[in-house]
């Protein structure tokens, strides 16, 4: 396998972990959690005047945030997720000249390939959804889509397309958020571990940090992975799976594509430095744990829909979660300390598989080496949209995750959503649709994309 050693993009969660000298007393508002739709809420909530403080316990952008293949795309969508992510394209649009740096954004459009005649008529489903939203998605034949794509060796009779989406480089995007975030008046806290939440009169009251309390009366969770973990410790049931995706970048080589094109064998897209970003196509890899059989009765639609690529093993992160204590005194250390990344080591089948498939999909790109290769945690709800809103009897306390892969596309729309959420302005985007409590009120869990 020729992944030389390169760490542009896995720079993001190694070097010297920065703790803060300080931490504030009180704030109006605390988020856990700084992963794009975390610092995205900040940057909102700042630029509006809110007191908002941000408690990352690593790496801002260090787990999936920082690790996904940099999508923006509102093809193939969930309808619920649509008006979030519309927000976020024209958001992404404008963002460079907001914040003065630069993300990688480009619009260069989004690509599903067909196979076969049925599955392309499988598009139109979709397409009928995308004229309500007025969204240019169109159906491209064999020909129209050799004009996009060049020196494929795939039999595909056509394709899906979507000139609008975008893409960006997610190692840069949620960094630059974050600090337009402080510049706007954001405390922004890494190597700060939130421990637990105090509460008076059933109310929030306070977050207590590894470093200390702040004062606050509305905290926001958007832990990614971890948010079932902290709920857990409030007594709080949040069912969310986790499921490893690894990827890899190739050095700069010719162009094939402009945007993102997504196969049955290999998911691709255009970086900013020429290189690509590359994934398999038809694999995700579930480590059994003890929150599987918790919530298999839940993520049995989910599962069963992607019954053909999922990859279940049984292994160390079924004890390691098997150990994870439900409950923590605050003045002690936290599960959140004793792991400040969640990084797992990327699948060495699964990269063979997308070298293999790479090379026959696009020739061309036989020779180009695999400088870097990675993995991260996509953490994921029942029916792969999020869960978002106020929760438990904790009034103040909030959740924003589940994302399902989605988060990094979704994430500046999610945030200024938000945003507006937790100060009760008015939000043209509606939240409802996202609530904890449909997984356990008897609502049909029915999930209308993938991960």
């Amino acid at each position: 396998m020729d992944v030389e050693n390169s760490s542009i993009v896995a720079g993001t969660w190694s070097g010297k972990l920065t703790p803060p000298e300080r931490i504030p007393n009180r704030a109006d508002i605390v988020i856990i959690g700084g992963g794009i739709v975390g610092v995205s809420t900040a940057w909102f909530l700042a630029r509006q005047g809110v007191d908002v403080v941000l408690c990352e316990k690593g790496y801002i952008a260090g787990e999936q945030s920082g690790r996904n293949w940099g999508w923006i795309r509102a093809q193939g969508r969930d309808p619920r997720e649509l008006p979030m992510v519309l927000e976020s394209q024209r958001i992404f649009r404008d963002l460079e000249t907001e914040i003065g740096e630069s993300v990688g954004f480009s619009q260069g459009g989004c690509l599903y390939t067909a196979r076969n005649e049925k599955q392309l008529d499988e598009f139109n489903d979709w397409l009928e959804l995308a004229r309500d939203h007025d969204i240019d998605t169109r159906v491209l034949d064999r020909n129209e889509l050799s004009t996009l794509v060049s020196g494929a060796e795939a039999d595909w009779c056509g394709a899906m397309y979507t000139a609008s989406d975008g893409r960006a480089e997610p190692h840069k995007t949620a960094p630059a958020i974050a600090r337009a975030a402080a510049r706007s008046g954001a405390t922004i806290l890494t190597a700060c571990a939130v421990r637990g939440i105090e509460s008076s009169g059933g109310r929030v009251s306070s977050v207590v940090t590894e470093h200390g309390a702040i004062q606050t009366s509305v905290v926001l969770c958007a832990a990614g992975a971890w948010t079932s973990v902290f709920c857990r410790s409030l007594n709080i049931a949040v069912p969310q799976l986790k499921v490893r995706g690894t990827v890899a970048r190739t050095a700069p080589a010719d162009r094939i594509i402009d945007g993102s094109l997504f196969d049955e064998r290999i998911g691709i897209r255009r970086r900013e430095d020429g290189g690509y970003t590359v994934a398999h196509g038809s694999v995700l890899d579930h480590g059994i744990t003890p929150a599987t059989f918790r919530y298999a009765f839940k993520f049995l639609p989910a599962l069963m829909q992607e019954i053909k690529v999922l990859r279940l093993r049984f292994g160390k992160d079924f004890f390691e979660e098997l150990a994870m204590p439900h409950h923590w005194e605050l003045d002690e250390e936290s599960p959140f300390e004793r792991q400040r990344v969640l990084n797992p080591e990327p699948s060495k089948r699964v990269l063979k598989g997308i070298r293999k498939n790479m090379n026959a999909v696009f020739p061309q790109l036989a020779n180009v080496s695999i400088v870097e290769a990675w993995a991260g945690m996509v953490e994921t709800s029942p029916d792969v949209v999020p869960m978002i809103g106020e929760v438990g009897d904790l009034s103040g306390f909030y959740i924003a995750s589940g994302f399902s892969g989605h988060g990094f596309g979704i994430g500046p729309g999610a945030g200024k959503a938000l945003a507006a959420m937790l100060t009760g302005a008015d939000n043209p985007i509606d939240l409802s649709p996202f609530k904890l409590s449909r997984f356990f009120d008897g609502s049909p869990v029915r999930p209308m994309s993938t991960i």
